[in-house]
């Protein structure tokens, strides 16, 4: 067997696994909420020992690590109803202030890159994985806390449709480079491909969630413009990650997940198409409500 034969098994019993596992945490609200901790606390991690070799930058790995899993939880607690007013967050707010504060005293050869560097952590990665919680929470005045395991479970299956979409229709028809400066290797006939896939599958989850005795809150139409929102957010967010990773000269962030790098890697079009998906699902209930 040769090596590409061999990489091609790993990152297809790999990829197998990270779906096989995705999938399951989604049946269950504490075990999502356990999963995506993890996945937080392993993503911040891996963020910032790749920022820390940066020439003259030190964040600290543990106490930022801390506040972006803390930061997961509080939202995941609040949306859950398990604690109904600001104070969950307070902890949050004094870890943060204190990795400003420690700057004072760690003789740092630049602070501002330090705090700079580790606020973007927050940002970056913590924020918008802890949005997954908006998502498969929803607090019903009559009906207490609905988990709803349909609605952030379809922002990964828009994911990877789109993903195998792009790159089936990329290299059969790719011919014009999408964004070569940043990832010579996406096309616009990949991304526009891998956008008609995720529509026909959006309208497809439209259909089926609204075919049996207990309709859901979105349409198929709506449907379909949450997965064309979830592949204008996530190609941003695959590049966004690209360019991160150019800035810093390294092929992947990590490797954690044989044959698929890291986890920055893995998540990369989620960190942005997470939060856009709750804006979009925001937009519509305020325009519904008009």
């Amino acid at each position: 067997m040769t090596d590409k034969q061999k990489n091609f098994v790993v990152r297809t019993i790999t990829g197998t696994l990270f779906v096989a596992i995705m999938v399951a945490g989604f049946l269950n609200p504490r075990a999502m909420v356990f999963l995506f901790a993890l996945i937080t606390g392993l993503s911040v991690w891996e963020y910032t020992g790749l920022v820390n070799g940066i020439d003259d930058v030190r964040v600290n790995r543990f106490i930022s690590t801390v506040a972006g899993v803390y930061l997961f939880l509080a939202v995941a607690a609040w949306r859950m109803g398990l604690v109904a007013n600001f104070i969950i967050v307070v902890p949050y707010l004094l870890t943060i202030v204190y990795l400003f504060v420690s700057g004072l005293f760690t003789c740092s050869k630049n602070p501002v890159a330090d705090w700079a560097y580790t606020m973007l952590g927050q940002m970056y990665v913590a924020l918008p994985l802890s949005m997954i919680n908006i998502l498969a929470f929803e607090v019903d005045g009559q009906w207490g806390v609905n988990f709803d395991p349909l609605l952030p479970l379809s922002i990964f299956i828009f994911l990877w449709t789109n993903d195998s979409g792009a790159y089936c229709c990329g290299s059969l028809l790719g011919r014009h480079k999408l964004f070569p400066r940043v990832s010579p290797g996406k096309s616009w006939e990949g991304s526009i491909g891998g956008c008609v896939l995720v529509l026909a599958v959006a309208a497809l989850i439209g259909w089926w969630a609204n075919n049996g005795d207990m309709k859901h809150q979105l349409g198929m139409a709506a449907w379909m413009g949450l997965g064309l929102v979830v592949v204008v957010f996530g190609t941003l967010g695959d590049l966004v990650e690209s360019l991160f990773k150019r800035t810093l000269g390294i092929k992947d962030s990590g490797n954690l997940l044989p044959g698929h790098g890291g986890m920055l890697d893995r998540f990369d079009s989620a960190l942005m198409a997470i939060p856009a998906a709750v804006i979009y699902l925001y937009t519509l209930t305020l325009y519904t409500q008009m």
